[in-house]
C-alpha cells in the first residue's frame, strides 16, 4: 500500500508541474487574442487540466480507429482532436469565455508559440517534450525482469575525429557522459569505398554492400540511372542486397519484429516507417497518433520548422558577411529541406522510435541525417553543423530515457555510416562543372589528332540532389493519397534512357562515374575509350581538382594520375603512385568497386590535399563524402562497454592498425552482440 501511495503522489506532483507551462502559455494567449475572456488565472490552470485529461482519454479511444486508417487521415483527425480539446478546455470551464472559431485558432497558435519560446529561454531539451507523456507514466518498476532489446541510432555523417572534437567542445554532452561514466566505449571503423549512406546502411542493415558503387550510377541491367534516395530505386537496391546477403548466409538486422525508422532500407523489419525502400501511401496510422493528437505537439514542430528557416537564412548571410571560405550559395529548396529535416522530421522520428520502444520491438534502428545535410552546405565543423549535431545528442538522451522505462532492457549503440571531408567544390577550383568539362573533352581532338574534329556526343547528367530530398519525398508518400503516390512513383520510374552514344556522368560527392550506355556493361576498355575520345583522359588529368581516373584494360584495373600510373591487380607502379596520398587501404577499396557489375567505364576522383585532407566535390557541397581522403571513411561505433569487439573481425592488413573495415563487418558484430543477449539464436 505504501509503494502504491508513493507512486500516486509522485505522479500527481508531476501532473501538476506539467500543467503550469500550459497554463502560463494560455495566460499569455488570452491576453493577445481578442474574443477570449478570463475572470481569474485559476481557471487557466483548470483549462490546462481539462486538456491533460482529454489527452489521456482521447488517444486510447482513437487507437483502434486509426489502426485501420492511413497516416494522412490520422494527421487530419489528430489536428481536429487538438482543436476540439482546446475548445472544450476554453468553454467547459466557467471562468473562461470563447466567442469565435477564429479566436480558437489564434489561441492554438499563440499557446504553441509561447511554449516554444519558454522552452528555448530555459534551455530545456526540446526532444523530451515529444515523449514527455511516456516518461511521466514510468512503465518500468524496480525489480522488473525485462527481456533484452537493442536500439541502434545512426548519426549520419559523423566522423571519429569530429566525435573526439565534440567531446571536448561540449557539443556531444550525452555521449561524453556515457564514455566518462564507463557505460560505453567509442572506436572508429573504416567505411569502404563508396563512403555513402546507401552502401554503408545496406551493409549495416542487411550485411552486404555489393554492387553499390556510389550514391547514383548507371545500371547496365535496368538501362537507366539508379539514385538511392528515390523510393522506386531504393526498392531495387534493397532487393539485390537482400539476395546477396541471403546467399552469404546473412539475414536483415531487424528481421522478425524489428522496427526501421527514417532509413533508406528496411533491414527486413516488420515495422518500417519513413523508410525510402518501402514507402507507400496507406498503412496503419497508429504509430503517428501520439505525435499528431497530443495538444500543441505537431504545432510546436511546425513553429520550429519556420524558426529553422529563419535560422538558415541568417546563418547563410553570416557566412557571406564574414567571408568564410570555402562556402556555397545556400538558397532555394535547401532552406526548406533543412528546416523539415532538423525540426519536423526529427520530432517525428523521435516519436516513432519512442513508440517502438514502448511497444517492445526487440531491435530498433533509426537514422538522423540532420548533421550530414547541414554539413554538406555549411561545412564539416562550422557552428551551424555543430548545432545540428548537438540537437541529435539531446535526442540520444531522450531516447535513452524512454528506453530506461520501456518493457525491454534496451542497450543503446550509436553508429555512423561515414564521415565527411571538406573543401572548395570542383567548379570553384576548376572554373566549370565536371559535366561541362566532359562535354568539351568529348568534342575536342586529342593529342596527335590536331585538325581532326572529335565525334560529338551528348552528355546525360544526373541531378546532384541531397539525400534528404528522398526522405521528404518519403514523407509525402507516407502521408499522401494513393493517386499522389502513384504519380510520384511514375515520376521516378519514367526517367528517359540516354540517347545512343551518350556518356552518363553520375556524380556522388568527390567521385564521379562515367558510363557508356551503348556498351552492354556500361564500360569500354581504356584503349577503346582512348581511341574513341582521345582528349578525354588527358584532359581530365590535366584539370585542377582531379586526382586520378580509374578504368579497365582487360582483366587489369588501371589508375592514372597526373604524374603516374598504378595497376591494381599486378601492383605495378609507374612514376608517382596516384593513390599514395590516400593510404594503404585505398587500392583494395578501389579494386573492389571496379570489379562490381555496376562499375563505370571511368571512375573519377577529386584531388586530395595531403596536409589538410580537403577534397573537391563534383556537386555543390562544401562538405562531401563518397570517396577517399580526409575524414569521410572514418566512421563511428559507440557501444556498451561490456560488449567487446571480436578480434577475429578486425582487419590487420595494415601494421599498427586493427579496425573494423566495412559496414558488413559492423553488421556481423551487431549480430554477435545480439546473440550474446539472446536477441538472435
Amino acid at each position: 500500500m505504501r509503494s502504491w501511495f508513493a507512486f500516486t503522489a509522485r505522479d500527481t506532483r508531476d501532473l501538476l508541474l506539467s500543467l503550469l507551462p500550459t497554463a502560463f502559455a494560455l495566460w499569455i494567449s488570452v491576453h493577445l487574442v481578442a474574443g477570449v475572456q478570463v475572470s481569474s488565472p485559476f481557471w487557466l490552470l483548470a483549462s490546462a487540466a481539462v486538456l491533460a485529461v482529454g489527452d489521456l482519454l482521447v488517444r486510447p479511444l482513437l487507437g483502434p480507429l486509426v489502426t485501420v486508417l492511413g497516416p494522412l487521415v490520422t494527421v487530419v483527425l489528430g489536428v481536429a482532436v487538438q482543436l476540439l480539446l482546446l475548445h472544450t478546455a476554453l468553454t467547459a470551464v466557467p471562468g473562461l469565455d470563447l466567442n469565435s472559431f477564429n479566436a480558437l485558432w489564434q489561441v492554438y497558435f499563440w499557446t504553441g508559440l509561447v511554449g516554444v519560446v519558454v522552452r528555448w529561454l530555459v534551455g530545456s531539451n526540446d526532444s523530451r517534450w515529444v515523449v514527455r507523456g511516456l516518461l511521466r507514466h514510468r512503465t518500468r518498476r524496480p525489480g522488473d525482469g525485462r527481456p533484452p532489446g537493442l536500439l541502434v541510432v545512426q548519426v549520419d555523417g559523423l566522423s571519429m575525429p569530429l566525435l573526439q572534437f565534440g567531446l571536448h567542445s561540449g557539443t556531444l554532452t550525452t555521449i561524453a557522459r556515457w564514455l566518462r561514466q564507463g557505460s560505453h566505449l567509442a572506436e572508429g571503423w573504416r567505411a569502404q569505398l563508396p563512403s555513402t549512406t546507401p552502401a554503408s546502411q545496406a551493409g549495416l542493415l542487411h550485411g552486404s554492400t555489393e554492387e553499390i558503387p556510389a550514391f547514383r550510377w548507371w545500371d547496365p541491367e535496368l538501362r537507366r540511372v539508379l539514385v538511392a534516395n528515390r523510393p522506386a530505386d531504393a526498392a531495387v537496391i534493397e532487393r539485390r542486397v537482400r539476395e546477396a546477403a541471403h546467399a552469404a548466409g546473412r539475414t536483415g538486422l531487424l528481421a522478425g519484429d524489428g522496427a526501421s525508422i527514417g532509413n533508406l532500407f528496411s533491414g527486413e523489419a516488420a515495422h518500417a516507417h519513413l523508410v525510402v525502400s518501402t514507402s507507400r501511401a496507406g498503412g496503419s496510422g497508429r504509430p503517428y497518433l501520439r505525435y499528431v493528437a497530443r495538444p500543441f505537439l505537431l504545432l510546436r514542430s511546425l513553429i520550429l520548422t519556420l524558426g529553422e528557416i529563419v535560422k538558415e537564412l541568417y546563418q547563410g548571410w553570416q557566412q557571406r558577411v564574414r567571408r568564410i571560405e570555402p562556402r556555397i550559395p545556400r538558397r532555394g529548396w535547401y532552406v526548406l529541406l533543412r528546416a523539415l529535416t532538423n525540426a519536423l522530421l526529427r520530432d517525428l522520428n523521435v516519436s516513432l522510435v519512442a513508440q517502438a520502444l514502448v511497444d517492445g520491438r526487440p531491435v530498433v534502428f533509426v537514422d538522423f541525417l540532420d548533421y550530414d545535410e547541414v554539413a554538406h552546405h555549411a561545412g564539416v565543423a562550422r557552428a551551424e553543423s555543430l548545432d545540428a549535431l548537438a540537437g541529435i545528442d539531446r535526442v540520444l538522451q531522450t531516447l535513452a530515457d524512454v528506453a530506461d522505462v520501456a518493457p525491454r532492457e534496451y542497450r543503446v549503440v550509436v553508429v555512423s555510416d561515414h564521415g565527411q571531408a571538406q573543401g572548395p567544390t570542383f567548379a570553384q577550383v576548376s572554373g566549370r562543372r565536371l559535366q561541362d568539362l566532359v562535354t568539351e573533352l568529348l568534342d575536342a581532338p586529342g593529342p596527335g589528332h590536331e585538325g581532326a574534329p572529335g565525334d560529338t556526343h551528348p552528355v546525360v547528367t544526373t541531378a546532384a540532389g541531397e539525400e534528404m530530398r528522398g526522405r521528404v519525398d518519403v514523407l509525402v508518400r507516407e502521408f499522401g493519397t494513393s493517386a499522389r503516390s502513384e504519380r510520384v512513383s511514375a515520376r521516378h520510374e519514367a526517367e528517359p534512357a540516354p540517347v545512343h552514344d551518350a556518356v552518363v556522368v553520375a556524380t556522388s560527392g568527390c567521385t564521379a562515374l562515367l558510363s557508356v550506355p551503348e556498351a552492354p556493361s556500361g564500360r569500354l576498355d581504356l584503349d577503346v575509350l582512348q581511341e574513341r575520345w582521345p582528349a578525354l583522359l588527358p584532359g581530365l588529368l590535366a584539370t585542377s581538382g582531379i586526382g586520378f581516373v580509374a578504368g579497365h584494360r582487360g582483366a587489369e584495373v588501371v589508375v592514372r594520375g597526373p604524374a603516374g600510373e598504378r595497376h591494381l591487380v599486378s601492383g605495378e607502379v609507374t612514376g608517382t603512385d596516384p593513390l599514395a596520398v590516400l593510404g594503404p587501404r585505398a587500392a583494395v577499396d578501389l579494386l573492389r568497386v571496379m570489379r562490381f557489375r555496376t562499375a563505370p567505364a571511368l571512375f573519377v576522383h577529386s584531388s586530395v590535399d595531403a596536409v589538410t585532407g580537403e577534397v573537391h566535390a563534383f556537386e555543390e557541397q562544401v562538405g562531401s563524402h563518397g570517396g577517399l581522403g580526409g575524414w569521410q571513411t572514418e566512421a563511428v561505433l559507440v557501444h556498451p562497454s561490456d560488449w567487446k569487439v571480436d578480434e577475429d573481425l578486425r582487419d590487420r592488413t595494415v601494421p599498427g592498425e586493427a579496425p573494423l573495415v566495412g559496414a558488413a563487418t559492423v553488421h556481423d558484430q551487431l549480430v554477435r552482440w545480439m546473440q550474446q543477449v539472446g536477441l538472435r539464436p
